[in-house]
């Protein structure tokens, strides 16, 4: 199986290259279970993060570690946006965006009370990887119309182009198919 090697905060991980597409592969970053990935990315992200934030914002599933270790760190509370609305939510708000992970439409939910979390305050995003950036706008166009600000996003890795909004620990490449 092909790698690619990359260094998260002084870990070194070798990431599987995986076909995503046709034309394309990418190296496949995972860091559900992996505390140690999980705990230094939260330590250097804290440390970039600017100053002024009040919450983290992250979307539902492989970065809820990070924004979680993330928010002990920092002292800040994070909310999750969902990618399912459930029953048991209380006037939630949603945005569908197509993500680079599934191809597919996708939502976005916030429950009603995280909201107060949210407005009038200044936000940070929280991803393993921005590609695409779709998932980034839906969360960014979700966090505005309940009435906060995005003052940052902070990921892991931007994959693709390079990315000037993203603050990140690395770049991965996109690959040719073998």
């Amino acid at each position: 199986m092909r790698t690619h090697s990359v260094e998260i905060a002084g870990v070194h991980r070798d990431l599987p290259v995986v076909q995503v597409g046709p034309d394309v592969a990418v190296a496949l970053f995972n860091m559900l279970g992996d505390t140690q990935v999980v705990e230094a990315a939260a330590e250097a992200l804290a440390k970039a993060m600017p100053a002024g934030i009040e919450t983290l914002v992250t979307p539902e599933v492989k970065a809820v570690p990070l924004a979680h270790a993330l928010s002990r760190v920092s002292g800040l509370p994070y909310v999750v946006a969902r990618k399912t609305e459930k029953p048991y939510m209380i006037n939630p708000v949603s945005r569908t965006v197509i993500s680079i992970t599934t191809g597919r439409p996708q939502l976005l939910v916030l429950d009603g009370p995280d909201i107060a979390l949210i407005r009038g305050r200044k936000v940070a995003i929280v991803d393993d990887v921005v590609s695409t950036g779709s998932t980034l706008k839906g969360l960014s166009e979700l966090i505005e119309e309940v009435g906060g600000t995005v003052g940052a996003v902070l990921a892991v890795f931007t994959e693709g182009s390079p990315r000037q909004d993203v603050t990140a620990l690395g770049h991965l490449p996109l690959f040719k198919p073998e």
